[in-house]
């Protein structure tokens, strides 16, 4: 029997375990918290990080497996390349999983190789020349995903407080500064592509919602189709499909968000070697009729892939449902509106449950998917999407 590694077991991530023993494959998981549910899902547990390359191959040499796959995970992912390059098994670079997976490295590569990238720069400390840069600014860790530890800064003001906010999540303790772009679409683009020998296979472009009451750089949602002109979406494509050859990609889901300025320049943005958080997989699944997980999961093990991707079947979104406030949770109330349009509620939380203000993607409380009859259906509900349902806190 073929065995398979998986770095992260969290609650978004059985999905991958589930799917490669499906596929008859025995299921190695690694992670550091003992609490993690992937564990009563995996054939074989083992209490390591998965951001310690040394250990994390040692018990990929001592189980002999044919494969890993660290499946939304952005810590993990240089470590699965990593081990997969030292052990011959199917991998994308190691260099380029970690230009991937740090902020610093990626925008060297942006700017060493012809595309469109801001000023920034990478800082262990907070003595940031403010001098290089024009506001606005945006400080992030150079090591974190899902917005964490994000702000945009216009007034330099702030910028002690958003440099701890940025420290503060950093697991390298260090961040970076660079200059926001302004887009001129009213949604920023993101999601999925799918790479399978050197190509993308699959486009998995969608809008990316955000909550300003709560936090504007933290994404609540997504929706299809995308919506951007034809010719700034060729452009996406002919972007992405170069940085895919310049790194050297082979195969594997590669999350994206870029945005497109009034000059029809495109702007890589954040660029993961993995699967995109908030279930974007399970959103591609409706739309495209196709199974990124388990995509992923052959790749990883060298098996060959089918590819075969449907056109993408319109108005399908998601929502990441939260709080602006903290205490204890008690439910959550949908509106007759609303009810009618979702397909698929996936509730983390349980009556009783500590919750708290959504400041980071790690604080949803769920996800729900909805499919609506048109494009103006679809604008109207998540236009106004906090008004359709109440989280009943304490």
């Amino acid at each position: 029997m073929k065995k398979i590694l998986l770095l992260g077991g969290s609650a978004q991530q059985i999905v991958a375990i589930k799917t490669a023993k499906k596929h008859g494959f025995y299921t190695v998981l690694c992670d550091f918290l003992p609490d993690n549910p992937g564990q009563y899902e995996a054939d074989k547990f083992y209490l390591v990080s998965t951001t310690d390359k040394e250990a994390v191959l040692k018990v990929a040499s001592d189980e002999k497996v044919d494969g890993v796959l660290a499946y939304a995970s952005d810590p993990a992912a240089p470590t699965a390349a990593y081990v997969a390059e030292k052990m011959g098994l199917p991998t994308n670079p190691y260099l380029a999983v970690e230009t991937l997976c740090n902020k610093d490295k990626f925008r060297v590569f942006l700017k060493e190789n012809g595309f469109n990238t801001p000023v920034a720069m990478g800082y262990s400390d907070k003595n940031v020349d403010t001098s290089i840069f024009s506001l606005p600014v945006i400080v992030k860790p150079v090591d974190s995903s899902g917005s964490k530890g994000a702000t945009v800064l216009r007034d330099w003001n702030d910028l002690d407080k958003a440099l701890d906010f940025a420290f503060s999540f950093s697991r390298s303790h260090r961040v970076i500064v660079e200059e926001f772009i302004e887009k001129k679409h009213e949604y920023l683009i993101g999601g999925d592509i799918f790479v399978n020998d050197g190509k993308v296979v699959l486009w998995g472009l969608l809008n990316c919602h955000r909550d300003n009451t709560v936090n504007p750089l933290v994404p609540v949602g997504k929706s299809y189709p995308l919506l951007l002109d034809k010719d700034d979406e060729d452009s996406v494509h002919t972007t992405l499909q170069s940085m895919v050859d310049k790194l050297g990609l082979k195969f594997g889901s590669v999350n994206v968000e870029l945005v497109v300025d009034k000059n029809n320049r495109v702007w890589p943005i954040d660029v993961g070697p993995r699967a995109g958080g908030n279930m974007i997989p399970d959103l591609l699944g409706l739309i495209f009729d196709v199974d990124v997980v388990e995509m992923a999961v052959l790749a990883a093990m060298g098996e060959p892939l089918k590819c075969e991707i449907g056109a993408g079947t319109p108005f399908y979104a998601t929502h990441n449902l939260h709080t602006n406030k903290n205490g204890i949770y008690k439910g959550i109330e949908f509106s007759e509106e609303l009810e009618k349009r979702i397909i698929k509620k996936c509730l983390y939380k349980k009556e009783g449950d500590k919750v708290e203000f959504f400041d980071n993607a790690a604080k949803a409380l769920g996800i729900i998917f909805m499919k609506f009859d048109n494009q103006e259906d679809m604008s109207s509900i998540l236009g106004s999407i906090n008004e359709h349902y109440k989280v009943v806190v304490e």
